[in-house]
This record gives C-alpha cells, sequence and structure tokens, in this order.
C-alpha cells in the first residue's frame, strides 16, 4: 500500500475528484487503482473564500513497486507505515502482585487498558467518583455552588479532559504511532469514526461520558479493577542495604494498605496534596514552568468569519478555532490555549475558597460564544514571592484563586471584564453583547488586580496585537473572566529516560500531564501506553 499526502483539492470537491487525482499524481490509468482510504483530512484556510482540503490517502495500486521507484524522490509518495500496535509484553501465569494505577485520567485509563489487554490485571485507585456521579457533583457547583472537593472537574473517572472540548490532536513525537493506538480503542468504545482521519479531532463532553465507562468496563472485563472513592495518602517506600529505595505498595485515606511493586502515578495537575505527600516521602519533584491568565469569549460567529470568510458555516469546517502567540519585549510570550469553539467557560476548582476557570464544549460546538485560556508563561523564578521549594508553584495557584474568589464576591462567581474596559483600565459596570457563559455567576470588576502586573501587562498588550491576526479580536464587548491557573502541572515529578521510574524510588512510574509529561487528552493517554510498557516490560523480565 502507499501512502500520498499533501493532495489539495477544493472545498466542495465531488467524490470522483479523489480517485482522479491519485491517478493524476501517480500517472497512472483508473484500472490499475485498486481502492483507497482517507488517513488524515485537514484544510488550508491562508485564502479566506478559496479554503482548500488536504488529503493524506492509503492507496492500493496495481505493480506498487514499480510506481515506488518511479517516484522515488517524490516525497510525498512514500510505503504506508505500519501503525499496528504491538504488545511488548505478557504477564505470566502467576503474578505475585499487581501493578497499582493512581488516577483514572486519560493517561490511567490508559495504562490500565495497556496493563489489562497485557493480561496484568491492574487495580486503578481513583480518588473521585464514577463519571455519571461525578457529573452530578460538578453540576451542583455550577448549578446551586456547592463544590464536592473529591468529584469535580479535576477529579473522578474521566479526569480533567472528560470536561473539555475533547480534543484529540497533540504535537508529540509519536514514531511508534501511539497515539493511533488511543484513537482505535476511542472508536471502539463508540467515539465516531471520524477521529481517525480529520486534522483536529474532538469529541465532547457528553461523548466522553460514554466513552469513558465503556473503556472501564473493557478494562474490567480483563480482569482489572478499578476502585472509586480512594484517596492514596502514603507510599510504602523501602530502603535496602546499597541505600536505594523500592515502592512496596501504598496506604489509603481509610488507612487500608496494597502491596505493589510497580506503582504508576497517573496523577492529574490539580492532585496538589499527592504532589505535597510525595515531595514530603522524599520522591524527586521538582518546580516546573505553568502559564496564568484569563478566559477570553467572543460571539463565535465573529472568529467563522475572521478565520473562514464567505465559507463560515461550511458543514466541513464546522466552527472555526484559533491560535495565537504574541511575544512581549520583556520577554513574556502570551497564547491562546485549549480553545473552545463553539463551548461554555466552566467552573474547575477542586479546593474550598477557590476560583478557576476552564474551557468545555460539546460535539455539536454549537454554543453562541467561543472561548479560549489567554495566559502568560510564568517560570519558578517567578513563584520566588509565595514560597520555596519545588511546590511553590502550587503556592502561587493558590493565592491567585483565592484572591478571584474574594474578587467575585465570595459564592464561586468569577470576576470578570469586558476587553475594552480592560484595555482602557477601568472596572466593568455592564455587560455589552457577549454574554458570559460561567456559571455559576460573573461578577463584573476591574481585572488589573485579578493576576501579577506583569501578566496583566502582557495581556493588555498582547490582545491588540492578536486584534491584528483576527478581526475583531479586540471588540469591546469581549468577555474576560479569571482566573486560569490551571494549564499545566506547576511540578515535575522526574523519571529516567530509559525505565521511566522516579529518579530516586524504584518501581515508582511518574506518567502523565500531572508528573509533568503531557498536555492533554492524547499526549497524556500516549504518556500511559508507555509507562504501562515499562512496568510490563519490568514485571515480566525482573
Amino acid at each position: 500500500m502507499l501512502r500520498l499526502t499533501n493532495l489539495k483539492l477544493p472545498l466542495d470537491h465531488p467524490a470522483e475528484a479523489l480517485p482522479a487525482v491519485i491517478c493524476g499524481k501517480l500517472g497512472i490509468k483508473p484500472g490499475m487503482l485498486r481502492g483507497f482510504s482517507v488517513f488524515r483530512r485537514g484544510y488550508d484556510a491562508r485564502r479566506r473564500g478559496a479554503i482548500a482540503l488536504i488529503y493524506t490517502l492509503d492507496v492500493e495500486v496495481d505493480d506498487e513497486a514499480a510506481l515506488l521507484a518511479r517516484h522515488a524522490d517524490d516525497r510525498h509518495v512514500q510505503p504506508t507505515p505500519d501503525t499496528g500496535y504491538r504488545f511488548v509484553a505478557r504477564a505470566s501465569a502467576k503474578l505475585e502482585h499487581r501493578p497499582i494505577v493512581i488516577g483514572f485520567g486519560p493517561c490511567g485509563i490508559f495504562a490500565a487498558l495497556i496493563l489489562a489487554q497485557s493480561g496484568f490485571r491492574p487495580i486503578v485507585l481513583e480518588r473521585g467518583k464514577a463519571v455519571r456521579e461525578r457529573t452530578r457533583d460538578t453540576w451542583d457547583l455550577w448549578r446551586k455552588r456547592n463544590l464536592h472537593p473529591d468529584s469535580n472537574v479535576q477529579f473522578g473517572e474521566g479526569g480533567a479532559g472528560t470536561f473539555s472540548d475533547g480534543k484529540l490532536h497533540s504535537q508529540i513525537r509519536d514514531p511508534l504511532h501511539h497515539g493511533r493506538k488511543v484513537l482505535a480503542e476511542f472508536v471502539k468504545a463508540g467515539a465516531p469514526e471520524e477521529i481517525l482521519y480529520v486534522s483536529k479531532p474532538h469529541i465532547g463532553t457528553f461523548r466522553l461520558v460514554t466513552m469513558v465507562e465503556n473503556l472501564r468496563e473493557g478494562i474490567e472485563a480483563l480482569g482489572g479493577e478499578i476502585r472509586f472513592g480512594q484517596r492514596v495518602d502514603d507510599l510504602l517506600v523501602e530502603t535496602d542495604v546499597q541505600g536505594a529505595r523500592h515502592v512496596r505498595g501504598v496506604r489509603l485515606a481509610d488507612g487500608g494498605e496494597l502491596r505493589s511493586d510497580h506503582v504508576v502515578l497517573a496523577l492529574g495537575h490539580s492532585a496538589r496534596d499527592t504532589f505535597e505527600m510525595l515531595h514530603a516521602r522524599g520522591v524527586h519533584v521538582e518546580a516546573k514552568p505553568f502559564s496564568i491568565g484569563f478566559r477570553i469569549e467572543h460571539p463565535q460567529s465573529l472568529i467563522d468569519l475572521a478565520r473562514f470568510g464567505p465559507q463560515a458555516g461550511h458543514p466541513i469546517l464546522g466552527a472555526a478555532d484559533y491560535k495565537l502567540v504574541h511575544h512581549g519585549k520583556d520577554g513574556r510570550s502570551v497564547y491562546s490555549f485549549c480553545m473552545c469553539p463553539g463551548g461554555t467557560v466552566v467552573a474547575a476548582t477542586s479546593e474550598p475558597g477557590r476560583v478557576v476557570t476552564n474551557g468545555m464544549s460539546q460535539y455539536s460546538r454549537n454554543e453562541r460564544n467561543a472561548n479560549a485560556a489567554l495566559v502568560c508563561d510564568i517560570t519558578p523564578a517567578d513563584y520566588a514571592p509565595y514560597g520555596e521549594g519545588p511546590l511553590a508553584g502550587i503556592a502561587l495557584q493558590r493565592h491567585w484563586e483565592s484572591n478571584a474568589f474574594r474578587m467575585g464576591g465570595g459564592d464561586y462567581s468569577a470576576p470578570g471584564q469586558r476587553v475594552g474596559d480592560f484595555l482602557a483600565g477601568r472596572p466593568s459596570r455592564a455587560l455589552g453583547e457577549v454574554l458570559p457563559s460561567y456559571q455559576p455567576g460573573v461578577h463584573l470588576t476591574d481585572l488589573s488586580t485579578a493576576l501579577p502586573d506583569y501578566a496583566v501587562a502582557a495581556i493588555r498588550a498582547a490582545i491588540p496585537a492578536f486584534d491584528r491576526q483576527i478581526r475583531g479580536y479586540a471588540l469591546p464587548d469581549a468577555m474576560l473572566t479569571g482566573v486560569e491557573t490551571r494549564t499545566s502541572s506547576p511540578v515535575r515529578i522526574r523519571r529516567n529516560d530509559d525505565d521511566l521510574q522516579s529518579l530516586n524510588t524504584r518501581g515508582l512510574y511518574p506518567a502523565g500531564e500531572g508528573a509533568g509529561y503531557a498536555g492533554g487528552i492524547l499526549s497524556a493517554a500516549v504518556d500511559g501506553i508507555r509507562v504501562a510498557e515499562a512496568v510490563s516490560l519490568s514485571i515480566a523480565s525482573p
């Protein structure tokens, strides 16, 4: 089979145009084409009104070897790579201690799935609730201002990605095609098959709920266990005569203990008490950069028109997204993050007395507003006013989240401001045409004190620059809602590059977003696969 890349066709091309462009590209007669499938379909929107679709096709033809030789100098004609998944090890008939996976977000789900498919019958410990109970608890905050600290946007089955846009694209290097395994398992669990070929696949919250349940049932059918309401409060660690540290299990919040020599830390980026426990236990933890800012909302129609022009609203294109970066004169960057077309801004705190924002979309992406995080990068050097050591970034987050809670009125409402007022440095007194979507509500104020001065200044400089790229971005009635502080983990739990075990605690496998090795559903799931393979090899080859 041959893979043809970078095949361009008009947005509204007829179906028969694909076979014709294949034959034209290869210089063959139609009778030599046996069949083809779409591996990837994206679009080039640089010319508004003349948007082109960009295809990658897998093609079956007569005499493939001769065609490859004829097109040897064409990088857009290559053999189709083998993207099938291959397990690295299988469990023996007798397994002395089952591996433990802490956390059941995307990373934990796929770590547990690969371990279960390999016969290792993992035990998953999730502090939150099953996804449907968790959804009820999350809505309890959004509708009635009742926070459930262990069952919310951050904690529970499916992880933070469940209440998001369900984006399934990433820029990670993936030479072993683990991302393809993730997408295939998602389709098997109920995702639309289009995620296998569209360039920016997404699922949306409602579909993710059912998919997560199906993935859980698949793990359990293979002998794995998922135990909800099980918060890990300590590690069982022993030190051998050479002074090397080895994990021997975990202690739960209820005092119970589980024995295991292989523990996967598939933590989310908000597992602050667990980070504190790991640091106290002597596990190597270090501060890492992340970003802070606001959520910004525009009419989705404005973004569609700016990006797609007269072809806005085309069913293949759907709701338009964007990705923006501004490099300030002081060296700080402001960028858009987790852009949710046709979505809503959601309350995402996991601790009482704090306000955190995030974004969410359904599969249809048909809400009236577009929203995105608009954030400024910060580094561990910025954490010094809030504390010392590897957990100082958490102290920074808590400071500004508590400040947002006070600015919002102390009832989980979020502080908000119209963009025009923010740029002018005056408080907002009334809403304009863009109604904020954040629930349980927005309290209009002056966001100039909602973040550090350098972050406010950087965002103020970035918005007019973004307006030059997307006309209307600085719309005076666009809404800013604060604060966005959970863009990524503020810590990294360092691990070895070869066996993926903790630098100083054998048998402990830091993984995913909370450990500082992923950012988003797909990259976290891929990291879960990599760590599960490392665990499998360790158990199979002690």
